[in-house]
């Protein structure tokens, strides 16, 4: 089977690999035949966890792995604390917000009192694809329009109208007929003869240049959305652009792009899903790096450290259109007890600092891998903030992505007992997301897996 998604497809299992399996591997792979063909396993030998800690996970035969992938246990698997929260609601009660309860409006207050003031409204939902599908249909009740704008590799949903705004899902996925695609802030690999900016001698380029040059980007969609008798209603994108490949910095580039996103008559939906919730150790949101009040947030993953819980917050005036007008309910969305995990999670990230380790631990760690740089050719950029760090594998001596070597180095890492994946338009850079209790100690065990697998592969 070719790959055909980034985020899906390229690391992924493919049935043709199940002869080198063990037995009981082999097994579960085949038993997976009942969830229909459209799921995915990570890596050529699947790994069968039963058991997780803070950044560590043990699969079945009781072999510890370095997680540096997983941004669901925010706050590291089964920490305690939430562990705790999730069994004294559950044994108490648990229902849905038809009814009156505590649990919802103070976590609501709380999550809140961490966003601009302008933001003074939130939702709950169950799935970051159930918020992100609420907040364009809040966004397009609010402009009267239909048009979204996304980057070319974005991915934020799985819902039939958020799949549509996610061409990282794949060729075979239908993408929206309303929906238009600009350029990715790839600030390693665009240059002048891409119609972007000139870099600076140190090749990087001035947040003023690069946001022109992404604010003409959005012109030039909307633009064509009018030819077609589409009005525009938002730009939905994450402030860190996850799957386009990570992309954190010039801090403040992102100013002109919504300065023009609103001049046009749309509003800027900040998918906060993956660079929120003190990720990038600067700010407890990923916008507030770029300096920027959006008109609706949303997030999921990071909320509940593996509990279904995602959000979407606005502002009153934007949310008003909609919410005045289309009663809404979701089920299980704000249900007591993922609250009560989502509020000791919150608890969780001031009491232990989250924010703080992710910047200094982050820092450590991106320093650790440029220290690899010079003598392994085969990377060619590491950038990020915070515990977001993505590590572009090329060819050496070029800036070409280099997708075999990329899995080839997640495999062997496999092998060395480090788990993680890839991301970007070419699947070629390593994304390395771990809890948020990553410690120095996590970077050392990484930086020699990498090492020898960097040895191994003689890359």
């Amino acid at each position: 089977m070719a790959t055909r998604s980034t985020i899906m497809d390229t690391n992924s299992f493919r049935p043709d690999m199940a002869q080198g399996l063990d037995r009981t591997t082999r097994r579960l792979t085949e038993e997976r035949g009942v969830l229909g063909p459209a799921y995915r396993l990570f890596y050529r030998r699947p790994v069968h966890l039963v058991k997780g800690r803070g950044s560590h996970v043990w699969d079945a035969d009781g072999v510890e792995y370095l997680d540096v992938y997983n941004n669901v246990a925010s706050v590291g698997h089964c920490h305690p604390r939430v562990v705790d929260a999730i069994a004294a609601q559950a044994s108490a009660l648990n229902t849905h917000t038809r009814y009156l309860h505590e649990n919802i409006l103070h976590y609501a207050q709380d999550i809140l009192s961490t966003m601009p003031r302008e933001l003074d409204r939130v939702m709950f939902q169950c799935t970051g694809s159930e918020a992100n599908d609420l907040a364009v249909r809040v966004a397009r009740t609010y402009t009267g329009g239909e048009g979204v704008i996304v980057t070319h590799e974005a991915y934020h949903g799985n819902s039939a109208l958020t799949s549509g705004l996610s061409p990282a899902l794949g060729t075979a996925q239908t993408l929206g007929l309303s929906m238009r695609m600009i350029p990715a802030p790839d600030t390693y690999r665009v240059g002048a003869q891409d119609g972007g900016p000139s870099p600076d001698s140190s090749g990087r380029w001035s947040a003023e240049s690069f946001g022109a040059w992404m604010a003409d980007g959005i012109r030039r969609a909307v633009a064509d959305m009018e030819r077609h008798g589409i009005a525009f209603a938002a730009f939905l994108a994450d402030s860190i652009f996850s799957s386009d490949g990570v992309y954190p910095d010039p801090a403040g580039y992102l100013q002109p792009v919504i300065d023009t996103v609103h001049e046009l008559g749309g509003v800027w939906i900040a998918d906060e899903v993956q660079p929120g919730f003190t990720r990038t150790g600067d700010a407890f949101w990923g916008f507030q790096r770029q300096g920027i009040v959006p008109d609706i947030v949303t997030s999921g993953k990071p909320m509940a450290n593996g509990l279904p819980t995602s959000l979407m917050a606005a502002r009153h005036e934007v949310l008003e259109p909609f919410a005045g007008s289309i009663p809404y309910f979701n089920t299980f969305g704000g249900n007591p007890v993922c609250m009560a995990a989502a509020q000791a999670v919150l608890d969780v990230m001031r009491d232990e600092d989250t924010m703080g380790n992710s910047r200094r631990v982050g820092a450590v760690f991106k320093d650790a891998l440029l220290a690899l740089q010079s003598g392994h050719p085969c990377i060619g950029d590491v950038r990020g903030a915070g515990l977001y760090i993505g590590c572009e594998i090329v060819t050496p001596g070029t800036r070409l992505p280099d997708q075999s070597t990329a899995l080839d180095i997640l495999e062997t890492l496999r092998m060395n007992h480090v788990l993680t994946s890839v991301c970007g338009r070419y699947g070629n850079v390593l994304k390395l997301r771990p809890p948020l209790v990553f410690s120095d100690d996590d970077v050392d065990l990484f930086i020699n897996a990498m090492t020898t697998t960097l040895e191994t592969l003689g890359v």
